[in-house]
């Protein structure tokens, strides 16, 4: 197999990112045909009381008392547009973003394409694992985020008044703003596991540490929990740490033992 050169090597990474271009602007044109439809059924679904985490909620209310009230009919969210470009570019930047995150499968395979030629078998492996994983926890949180984390906070803010006097009226791009940030913090956030995996890999993160910052971490979580959904009621609290708390644990099985604890491991078995 001949060598490549530094040009066939731009050339390649070319290609590459040519690829990638084409099918971000083939599903942005896809989404954007659509995007009437996706607003309607997907996007703008929280705004409303019928939500699927809503209705879920509602049934679990009947058996546990403390779970704060979902069965009402009248919640409904009504987002008024206030810039007059606003909509047109709103419906543009939506349809890229989504483009953008379906894609991001095919982009990675492209780049990894791209480098497996200069990786050893051993790191070939690895880097399958990384691709599948980090796609598959990337699409969970943002599912989690579509789910569970933004409509929760938007039930709450939403009906949130410092004053009966000021009534809450919602900006599209307001909407959008969060919706599009929280679930794809969730989707970042999600990634832990793997971020933990790669650290432990080069040798900079090691399993003692999960257990030795345990319970600094649960306060952490807790805070940041608080933080992405400012409800004062425990439940909704519990709702968002909980998951985020169980990759904290996850993390920990993709990081390698420290020498003292294989030492210690050793000693218990002889």
């Amino acid at each position: 197999m001949l060598e490549m050169g530094f040009w066939d090597h731009v050339e390649a990474l070319r290609k590459v990112i040519l690829r990638a271009l084409i099918i971000v602007a083939i599903l942005s044109g896809v989404f954007f045909a659509y995007m009437t439809e996706l607003f309607d059924s997907v996007i703008l679904a929280p705004c409303y009381s019928d939500f699927i985490l809503y209705k879920w909620i509602c049934g679990l209310s009947r058996y546990i008392s403390f779970i704060p009230d979902f069965c009402s009919d009248d919640f409904e969210v009504h987002l008024i547009n206030i810039q007059l470009a606003s909509q047109f570019f709103i419906h543009m930047s939506t349809s890229f973003w989504l483009g953008v995150v379906f894609a991001f499968p095919f982009i990675i395979f492209q780049i990894w394409k791209f480098v497996s030629p200069a990786l050893y078998e051993n790191e070939k492996r690895n880097a399958r694992f990384a691709f599948l994983a980090g796609n598959t926890m990337f699409f969970i949180g943002v599912a989690v985020g579509y789910l569970l984390v933004f409509p929760l906070t938007l039930r709450f803010l939403a009906g949130y008044h410092i004053s009966d006097l000021i009534p809450n009226q919602i900006s599209l791009d307001s909407y959008m703003g969060n919706f599009l940030t929280m679930i794809f913090i969730m989707g970042l956030v999600f990634e832990l596991p793997l971020l933990c995996w790669l650290l432990s890999a080069i040798g900079l993160l090691h399993r003692s540490f999960f257990s030795k910052y345990r319970r600094y971490a649960i306060v952490g979580l807790l805070v940041l929990a608080a933080v992405i959904t400012p409800s004062g009621d425990p439940f909704t609290l519990m709702v968002v740490f909980l998951p985020i708390y169980l990759l904290y644990e996850i993390s920990a099985l993709f990081v390698k033992k420290d020498e003292p604890e294989e030492e210690e491991l050793l000693e218990d078995v002889n």
